[in-house]
């Protein structure tokens, strides 16, 4: 089913944009069917509405499949000089609202169809490939030669590299190979006046700021990456330790963490669950504790040190050991692919319930002060606290100076559907964000800015605010991209 065109100025006007936009990709990569306009319109924000057929935002005009990244800079080109506004995606696992279509006259360049595996050099330890190519594609080709990309986000079934880029994704094995900012070497990326840029792929120079990011992490709004090179690493999972321990509280869980990684011990997996998180995660052995789980890996004299810190430091508190292979079977089925999502999406449905999540970060000298408070705070002011399910979290990416919070808070929902955004997750969201920010820390740490967060973009800054301003005024003079999202509405 197409879009009815209606004799409106307007129309005519929407139906010549999409007439060029099949002159410039060929008229097989532009869709224009309703439904697929219809689901391209939100992103997981959005997951109970979209799982109810609800679709309140303006529809795209269109969807362009591009095919290279001449053909992303021809369309951007085109939309920059005719006002058209761009959604940029890949693997469209997006969380925080990025994907969403909030503006009338929108285009969403999906570059999914650009998946070439461009080079694996086992030599200078990159592989490079173009945005559209899927991590979990990419990760078993470089697997054959007896290496890995270190990045495995929950999504890694579905994502695909330029997402990962755009969003400054993370993965479960950070707190060893970092997050993708830590990964990439070099990249493409083409830019709203069709101008395509290229970073080239070298270990480190110090040739003024580090270009590469104004690219990653843009979420779409300063530009759309075409192509990536990240680092590689010897895979060695021969050499895996798994952890597993129950603890009293989750103030000893991220007392364990910051002792082993600012000790200079960096297992790959370093995670503490609060006992309402772990419970719907161990609930086969976590009795009420709290849990603290650790992988550690590499060449053997390494991850055996890493190994036996790791049981030290945790022997010094109060605990109870979990048999490893109770851990390991856990990271086995921990990713989020097709099937669980429309586990999740029959759930939604049948119980009129679902869960969601808001990740922050600070150092650790306050983080747990800003778990305590988020909890304290919910229990005493949500107004529907009495449908929370499950209120906790998990610190699951450490860094010598800080760690992050995952807060998890699954919900009934007594209320219409298209109400329950505004009824339960934006006041959630918020609450965890306000008091992230009072408390030093930032308010997102891996998924992105997206809509949901942008009205605080400018207090998450402070006085540096003005330099990210400028990005965008430099880079997107017309708003023309994924305008909302990081940028407040109104300030383009």
């Amino acid at each position: 089913m197409t879009r009815s065109t209606e004799s409106t100025e307007t129309e005519v006007d929407n139906n010549a944009i999409i007439d060029e936009l099949r002159e410039i990709a060929g008229p097989q990569r532009v869709d224009t069917d309703e439904q697929l306009l219809r689901e391209a319109s939100v992103d997981r924000f959005k997951k109970y509405t979209a799982v109810h057929g609800i679709y309140d935002g303006p529809l795209p005009l269109a969807i362009v499949r591009a095919g290279s990244a001449e053909q992303v800079a021809a369309v951007l080109a085109f939309a920059n000089e005719h006002g058209v506004n761009i959604v940029a995606r890949t693997g469209r696992t997006g969380t925080e609202g990025g994907l969403e279509t909030s503006h009338e006259r929108t285009v969403v360049l999906d570059g999914s169809g650009m998946a070439e595996i461009v080079r694996i050099d086992p030599v200078d330890m990159q592989a490079t490939a173009q945005c559209g190519t899927p991590l979990q594609v990419l990760e078993q080709r470089v697997r054959e030669f007896g290496l890995t990309t270190g990045h495995s986000p929950q999504s890694k079934p579905q994502a695909q590299l330029g997402g990962l880029v755009a969003t400054r994704s993370i993965g479960q094995f950070s707190t060893l190979y970092g997050g993708i900012e830590d990964m990439v070497v070099g990249l493409e990326a083409v830019f709203p006046d069709g101008s395509i840029s290229r970073i080239k792929n070298v270990p480190r120079r110090a040739a003024g700021p580090d270009i590469r990011h104004v690219v990653i992490g843009n979420e779409g709004a300063l530009c759309f990456v075409t192509e990536v090179t990240v680092k590689l690493f010897a895979h060695r999972p021969e050499n895996d330790h798994f952890h597993g321990y129950l603890l009293d509280d989750v103030r000893t869980g991220i007392e364990i963490l910051r002792e082993i990684v600012t000790a200079g011990y960096r297992p790959s997996v370093a995670r503490v669950y609060s006992e309402q998180d772990a419970a719907q995660h161990f609930a086969h052995f976590a009795d009420g504790k709290c849990v603290a789980v650790f992988l550690a890996e590499g060449p053997a004299g390494l991850a055996e040190a890493t190994s036996a810190e790791i049981d030290r430091v945790v022997r010094e508190h109060a605990h109870e050991r979990v048999e490893p292979e109770l851990i390991r079977e856990w990271f086995d089925d921990l990713n989020w692919g097709p099937d669980k999502i429309l586990a999740e999406q029959r759930t939604m449905l049948a119980e009129r319930r679902l869960g969601y999540t808001t990740e922050v970060s600070a150092n650790w000298s306050v983080i747990g002060d800003i778990y305590e408070a988020v909890i304290a705070r919910i229990t005493a002011e949500f107004p529907r606290f009495a449908d929370i399910t499950l209120l906790g979290g998990h610190s699951s990416h450490s860094y010598q100076t800080g760690t992050n919070m995952y807060f998890v808070y699954d919900y009934r929902i007594n209320c219409e559907p298209r109400e329950e955004i505004i009824e339960y997750h934006v006041p959630l969201n918020a609450i965890i964000v306000e008091e992230t920010l009072a408390r030093g820390g930032s308010m997102v740490h891996h998924h992105g800015i997206g809509k949901y967060r942008a009205p605080w973009t400018e207090q998450e800054h402070g006085s540096a605010y003005p330099v990210l301003r400028k990005l965008k005024d430099a880079y997107d003079p017309n708003g023309i991209m994924n305008p909302g999202t990081i940028f407040p509405t109104g300030d383009r």
